[in-house]
């Protein structure tokens, strides 16, 4: 995966890196904490080399938006030299413990300049994620919110489940309104299907995990699914 591609790039030209960028360091977030919030200057890029983090953003009705997660290999902050003192859009939360490089955006800039592997691995990061947003977008404006539900938790599944008894468990917690968000609806519809899916085996969740059977998930009809 090319989440994994970066961050061993990264990890083996790290003394290298450390010498072309001085402001480099590994920062340790604990689960729940900020690397930076929605309003805040930030003048770093954080790239994160394992663990998870929640993209999300305050409306101005108050409401939480959560839009994306990210894990290893993922770079977000001050991408745009231009613009360090203006607020982010965003907020960025550590949902487990995560490790990341926090480098300042002009050294950040230098390094990508310098560094060949480095940054075409950075920039097929990025166009991946590119996708993953068209993808969503297209999801969300051609498909029914079931099909969509159970399409974010396979993704989900594959980047941060662990194998269990049934298929996928989930390695972190997400509320019914952060996967609502996710795939574009609203909570009540997204209840409704997350329960027609436990009613069928396809899954079951708690209030800690959920749990994927993927054995149902290759031989059930969306269709069946009302």
């Amino acid at each position: 995966m090319h989440e994994s591609y970066v961050s061993s790039v990264f990890d083996w030209n790290l003394e290298e890196f450390k010498e072309s960028c001085p402001s480099l360091q590994l920062i340790s977030f604990s689960n729940k904490s900020f690397l930076y919030k929605q309003g805040e200057k930030c003048a770093n890029v954080f790239l994160i080399k394992d663990g998870i983090v929640k993209l999300s953003h305050i409306t101005m009705q108050g409401n939480e938006l959560t839009y994306a997660l990210l894990t290893g290999g993922d770079v977000i902050g001050c991408l745009d030299v231009c613009n360090t003192n203006q607020g982010m859009q965003e907020s960025v939360e550590a949902l487990t413990k995560a490790d990341c490089y926090r480098i300042e955006c002009n050294d950040f800039k230098r390094l990508m300049a310098r560094q060949a592997s480095f940054s075409s691995a950075i920039l097929t990061s990025i166009y991946i994620h590119k996708q993953k947003i068209e993808r969503k977008l297209i999801a969300t404006l051609t498909q029914p919110v079931k099909q969509r539900v159970i399409t974010m938790l396979l993704e989900l599944a594959q980047l941060f489940g662990t194998r269990c008894v049934h298929g996928f468990s989930l390695e972190i917690f997400l509320t019914q309104q952060e996967l609502a968000d996710l795939v574009g609806a609203s909570r009540s519809v997204v209840s409704t299907v997350m329960n027609n899916y436990r009613e069928l085996g396809i899954l079951d969740y708690t209030r800690e995990q959920i749990c994927i059977n993927d054995s149902a998930l290759t031989s059930i009809e969306f269709s069946s699914v009302p």
